[in-house]
This record gives structure tokens, C-alpha cells and sequence, in this order.
């Protein structure tokens, strides 16, 4: 079983995010930013590394690389904004609910009860996940996105374990 491990992110992280978003298929891009980011802006690179009051950034890594990444914002809609990225080759081995899980353990512990969620509409894998994982949560559908809003309790805990990958 190959091992990932999740950490704050940091400053120091910008090349590997860098090399990590252009590593990334331009359907996974968009997904994840409802646009191609090519070469990825400093702005943007700032801003998926910021951990401050209001943000949390979170990556996996495996060998040194990032692998996925994850971010909250407190405020808006919910209690807490998140999103979430990983890999395409990572896709489908339970990386992304450790990242979801570890952000609304951070958040619930800074008394957030409420998370918010934009997801393309074409995002079929994550929004039957949300479905499967919070069958309460409140969704609206607008322009192309469906914005969701769930109580983070209702989130099973997942296993702080290594994570299987691909081969």
C-alpha cells in the first residue's frame, strides 16, 4: 500500500503546487476551478497556499509531491467554504474525503457547524459522494453549479490512515 501524508500547507509549497496544477488535466481544472488554469498566476498560487483566521490549506503528498489539495474559507453561505482537488491519477482511492474530512475537523473545532460547496454541474463523482456522505444537504442549482450546504456533524469520520493509490 502506498503512503500519503496530509499537512498544512505552507509557503515553501508554491513550486511543487505550481508543478502540481500543471500536472493536473485540463477536465480536472475545471472541474475543480470551473476553468483551465495553465500556467497557474502567483495571485492564485497565494491564494492556495493562505492559512490565516479565516483560511485553511491543506496537501497530500506522496514522495515529496503533492498530490492533492484542499482549502476553507469561513464565511459566506455556510459556516465554512471548501474545495478540493486531487490528482487524476490519485482519483478514486478515498484521498479526497481524508482532505474533506481533515479541513471540517479543523473547521467544527473553531465552532463552524455548517459547510458550503460549489460544484460544477458536471461533477457527477463528487456530487453522488456529497449525497452518499450528507443525504440532508441542501441543494441549489445555479448557473451550471449546484451550491451545496450541509451540517458538518452529519460527515462520517474518515480513518486518519495511509492512503492506497495507484500503482
Amino acid at each position: 500500500m502506498l503512503r500519503t501524508q496530509i499537512r498544512p500547507a505552507c509557503p515553501g509549497d508554491e513550486e511543487r503546487i505550481r508543478r502540481f496544477l500543471r500536472g493536473l488535466s485540463l477536465h480536472t481544472q475545471t472541474l475543480r476551478f470551473f476553468t483551465g488554469v495553465g500556467n497557474a498566476p502567483a495571485a492564485l498560487l497565494r491564494n492556495l497556499l493562505a492559512v490565516d483566521e479565516r483560511r485553511h490549506a491543506l496537501v497530500a503528498l506522496h514522495e515529496g509531491e503533492i498530490i492533492g489539495h484542499a482549502m476553507s474559507y469561513r464565511g459566506g453561505c455556510a459556516d465554512v467554504e471548501i474545495a478540493v482537488v486531487v490528482a487524476d491519477q490519485w482519483q478514486g482511492f478515498g484521498l479526497g474525503p481524508r482532505l474533506i474530512d481533515n479541513l471540517l475537523l479543523r473547521a467544527a473545532m473553531g465552532g463552524a457547524t455548517t459547510v458550503g460547496m460549489d460544484v460544477l454541474g458536471e461533477n457527477r463523482r463528487v456530487l453522488r459522494m456529497i449525497k452518499r456522505t450528507w443525504p440532508e444537504a441542501t441543494m441549489r442549482v445555479s448557473s451550471g453549479s449546484v451550491e451545496v450546504t450541509a451540517m458538518i456533524q452529519q460527515a462520517p469520520v474518515f480513518a486518519e490512515q495511509g492512503s492506497g493509490g495507484p500503482p
